[in-house]
């Protein structure tokens, strides 16, 4: 702050130095550089190459995304409200749309349905079915690609005292130029994956779609 002023500042061509300092350290100063060490709250890096960009024991980063059922652009990490929920978010494989026998179907269906699951394990019976967990997927084909009618179960669930319909779990990438989530955070476009998220926006797993059982372990360590 008390260097002095370059003649390259003072005309302009240079951004001030006090200016780039804080670009520099954002993460800093919005309290967001904190890194955990894997604990039974966050995860060894086993699976960290499925999605690069979003790193264990960090915040969670978020990044545009269209949600289906109205097309609306949005940031994923905006979805997430401060409900003390933990949150699977599942990215899917380049040609999951969600089909009946599709990575992202069969995932959806154990997690709602299988006694193995952290979902039926941890889910009292009165309570919504995404009240101590809420599961959400990404998808990478335009929205008009998708019929939302095929989509599992638990990403169209019932909730609230009226039981309504939950239309706001179902997203893909942004085709409208806002960025494609799948490129910003370094999410295998080919295998796809799922990323546990604590309540409080920190990433504590990184998972194959097919880690059942790892999901599951990861979960009695921390709801038991």
């Amino acid at each position: 702050m008390s260097a002095p002023t370059t003649q390259s500042e003072r005309d302009g061509t240079e951004e001030p130095r006090i200016i780039r300092q804080f670009k520099e350290n954002l993460e800093f100063t919005g309290g967001t550089a904190v890194k955990y060490d894997p604990s039974y709250l966050f995860a060894a890096s086993a699976h960290q190459t499925l999605a690069k960009g979003e790193e264990l024991g960090r915040r969670f980063h978020s990044a545009p995304v269209v949600r289906v059922c109205d097309a609306k652009q949005m940031q994923l990490g905006h979805a997430a409200e401060a409900d003390a929920r933990w949150r699977i978010y599942a990215f899917a494989a380049l040609k999951d749309t969600s089909n009946a026998g599709s990575a992202i179907h069969k995932l959806s269906d154990w997690l709602e349905f299988d006694p193995k699951s952290p979902i039926v394990k941890y889910t009292r019976g009165q309570e919504d079915i995404d009240s101590v967990i809420d599961f959400r997927a990404v998808f990478q084909q335009t929205f008009d690609q998708l019929d939302y009618e095929n989509m599992p179960s638990l990403l169209k669930s019932k909730t609230g005292r009226l039981g309504l319909q939950d239309h706001e779990k179902v997203f893909c990438v942004d085709h409208k130029g806002e960025g494609d989530i799948f490129d910003m955070r370094g999410i295998n476009r080919e295998k796809g994956c799922m990323i546990v998220v604590r309540p409080d926006q920190y990433v504590a797993h990184v998972l194959p779609l097919d880690a059942y059982d790892e999901l599951s372990t990861f979960f009695s360590g921390v709801l038991c």
